[in-house]
């Protein structure tokens, strides 16, 4: 199973964690332009970072995740520079609550075409396209967020579902169902997430406990899945990567 990382703030502080890391891992980096994105990769050195994709980033005021009352102007900015590019791309499927609720009003009469311009541009991109979405809790529920647009059924998609106990206190029994099932449904195009072992944009998130990423570890390796990845790079310390390190190990 492979252990990826997140890094949402990808600064040379935290970039540096990267030296804890002795295995292969695909690295996940948030920016604000394909340029941006760009710089950041190729100051990379580090030898097991064997692929990293590209995370856009919306300014607070657009919305700052993906979703269809993001700012149909940064939405169509980010989405033309991606067609010029063609990089690997994750869309980070969230709604602006946290960020600005003031665009449930001003995007909520584009909310129908901004979700057709996400639904186009995630079916037609000829890059590789990862979707991070919420995690539901039950059909229902997933029925609900492919509505508004934050769940996609294309089977060319890599679908990477939020698990995050440190926020969540999650069924597990549940969850190793759930991804069962998206295993047998999309393969190794279905991947967990993790965390979090380090704030995020609230920058209050609860950290997540060792005992509990060595279970969700487990549970993925039971379930099948083929990539987990971690939220995020600049929580790793020689503790969590020790544990990491033992994991693979142990699985070898």
């Amino acid at each position: 199973m492979q252990i990826s990382f997140f890094e949402e703030f990808p600064t040379a502080k935290n970039l540096s964690k990267l030296s804890l890391i002795n295995w292969p891992i695909k690295l996940y980096v948030g920016a604000n332009s394909v340029a941006e994105f760009n710089q950041i990769r190729f100051t990379l050195k580090n030898k097991y970072v064997k692929e990293v994709i590209y995370w856009p980033l919306l300014k607070k005021k657009e919305g700052y995740w993906i979703s269809p009352f993001s700012s149909r102007s940064a939405l169509q900015r980010t989405f033309r520079e991606l067609n010029e590019k063609k990089v690997f791309v994750m869309l980070d499927l969230e709604l602006p609550t946290t960020r600005n609720p003031w665009l449930y009003l001003t995007e909520g009469l584009n909310f129908f075409r901004n979700r057709n311009l996400i639904k186009n541009f995630i079916e037609n991109y000829a890059g590789q396209v990862y979707l991070a979405e919420y995690y539901p809790r039950g059909k229902l529920m997933g029925e609900i967020l492919e509505f508004f647009g934050l769940h996609y059924r294309n089977k060319k998609l890599n679908i990477i579902k939020m698990i995050y106990h440190s926020m969540h206190k999650f069924n597990e029994e549940f969850i190793f169902d759930e991804m069962k099932h998206g295993r047998k449904e999309r393969g190794e195009r279905f991947l967990a997430a993790y965390g979090t072992i380090a704030n995020g944009i609230q920058r209050n998130e609860p950290i997540l406990s060792l005992k509990q990423l060595k279970k969700d570890l487990e549970l993925a390796d039971s379930a099948g899945i083929k990539e987990v990845i971690i939220y995020r790079l600049g929580g790793l310390n020689r503790s969590y990567a020790n544990l990491l390190k033992q994991f693979k190990q142990s699985k070898k």
